[in-house]
């Protein structure tokens, strides 16, 4: 249901029955959705926050479509000073986690600036289900434009009913939500003054083989010699696939679920991406400050991975990368790895709520193949990886969803509805870390004074969103102090 009718003159009437203590979302920050779960965003179960509901259009584009569903929310006043900002924070391909209800750096911000923290859950992810199912034709209501009407919807709606019209709206959200706080500016510019796009990949393209290729400038900044040994390892493992003699071998060296088959070059390509997402995964998120979200393995970090593939005495570079693939099983209390493409199609094409991929990864490759593509290819050499190229992904368009393999127009329209790296707006900042291969695709340079860029030397995905730690590099501290400078200025006008 919508949130109660008393003034926000009065704040606490609302919302003191509403125990939670803080704002924010389950990851703002995965753009990369991983169906090997390697890094899974947990959920901590004891935060404290509850959830609310909102009464949300079904499709906003559709003036003969009455028909409306219940949307997950949460709301924290507890910094909130009467005329103070609203802080709404933008859900992303996953279940709201509470746990960001209690952490994360917007929380100075709201606690110095008087904020009432708002975050609201993406439709279609979490517990926010405007159809009964998943199935292709219902997926037609998921989309980056829809997702936008809800925010539109929901703002409007609570500014009315709570006396915040008058109250200045700050958008935040990392990574594809990231993305979707800068497009809210953009088209919304009378409902929200100011947004912070935080590892926001903001052009669409369907091949982005770049991805792998910070990960490979990634891994030699710890060790120039690593992604060179990765790059052997993979080689080595491509030339072992091609004898069927091996396959009981690799089975064992990488803890296969299920004897290796390799029927058809998707059977191969899943496979060999399933394994080079190990170091996908841990690349993209180093050293990130993710505990409080319940996340298992935040201590694999790129110098562990190096370390591994630098150690000799494990064997040759293949040996090694195998020791990796264990490593990371061990972590995740994982007694093996599926690494059949058969299987992942029957678990994708699950159209149930309670099916296997219903926690994002159904919805996120469906929006992949009909408006952003960011296919992470090995289609570039200079990158440590081989043997998923752009029609291994281009075709998972076809055998999950019956889609067209060709993305080139949904693209074009994509970049036409938002303008890509041509982005004309105001009052947007852009944070990305050097490290984060999301970073290729998003702002790292002023665009304008009102667009300004703040890009972090050595640090990850959505690093400033994070709680800060007493071993956070200078420049990471210096990023946040930046943001929340833009903040007040921007307040102010």
């Amino acid at each position: 249901m919508a949130l109660s009718s008393c003034s926000y003159s009065s704040v606490k009437c609302a919302f003191t029955a509403v125990f939670v203590l803080s704002c924010l979302l389950y990851s703002p920050c995965s753009a990369r959705y991983r169906r090997t779960k390697s890094f899974e965003i947990g959920t901590r179960g004891n935060s404290g926050a509850v959830e609310r509901w909102f009464i949300q259009r079904l499709d906003h584009f559709s003036g003969a479509d009455s028909r409306v569903w219940k949307q997950r929310y949460f709301v924290n006043d507890t910094f909130y000073k009467d005329g103070g900002p609203v802080f709404l924070m933008i859900g992303g391909e996953g279940p709201a986690n509470p746990a960001w209800m209690e952490f994360g750096t917007w929380l100075t911000y709201a606690q110095k600036l008087g904020a009432l923290c708002l975050l609201l859950e993406h439709r279609f992810y979490g517990k926010s289900h405007p159809t009964e199912d998943l199935s292709t034709e219902n997926l037609h209501f998921l989309s980056s434009r829809q997702a936008l009407a809800d925010l539109a919807h929901f703002r409007t709606v609570t500014a009315e009913t709570q006396g915040l019209t008058s109250n200045k709206w700050i958008a935040f959200g990392g990574s594809y939500p990231g993305s979707l706080a800068a497009w809210f500016r953009l088209k919304y510019p009378h409902l929200v003054h100011a947004s912070i796009a935080t590892s926001a990949p903001i052009y669409a393209t369907v091949n982005f083989p770049e991805y792998l290729e910070v990960v490979w400038r990634s891994l030699a900044a710890e060790n120039p010699e690593c992604p060179l040994l990765v790059k052997k390892a993979a080689d080595a493992l491509i030339q072992r696939l091609a004898d069927p003699q091996t396959f009981e071998n690799i089975t064992k060296d990488f803890r296969l679920c299920s004897p290796l088959q390799i029927q058809s070059e998707m059977d191969s390509a899943y496979f060999l991406e399933t394994l080079a997402g190990n170091f996908m995964d841990v690349v993209q998120y180093n050293e990130d400050n993710r505990d409080f979200e319940g996340v298992v393995g935040t201590n694999i970090t790129i110098e562990v991975l190096c370390s591994v593939m630098l150690d000799s005495s494990l064997g040759e570079p293949y040996d090694r990368y195998a020791a990796v693939t264990r490593l990371m099983q061990n972590t995740f209390n994982q007694p093996c790895t599926n690494a059949e493409y058969r299987s992942y199609i029957l678990d994708i094409r699950n159209s149930s709520w309670s099916g296997p991929e219903a926690g994002g990864g159904r919805q996120w490759v469906y929006q992949t193949c009909t408006e952003f593509g960011f296919y992470q290819s090995t289609d570039s050499p200079n990158q440590p990886f081989s043997g998923f190229p752009l029609p291994y992904h281009l075709q998972q368009c076809a055998d999950i969803y019956g889609l067209s393999t060709s993305l080139d127009d949904v693209i074009q329209q994509t970049n036409e509805e938002y303008g890509g790296y041509d982005i004309r707006s105001s009052r947007i900042v852009f944070p990305n870390g050097s490290i984060d291969p999301w970073h290729a695709l998003g702002v790292t340079q002023d665009i304008s004074p009102e667009l300004p860029a703040v890009f972090i030397k050595g640090t990850a995905h959505c690093a400033n969103m994070y709680p800060s730690q007493p071993g956070d590099l200078p420049q990471l501290r210096l990023a946040r102090d930046r943001i929340f400078i833009l903040l007040q200025r921007w307040l102010a006008e």
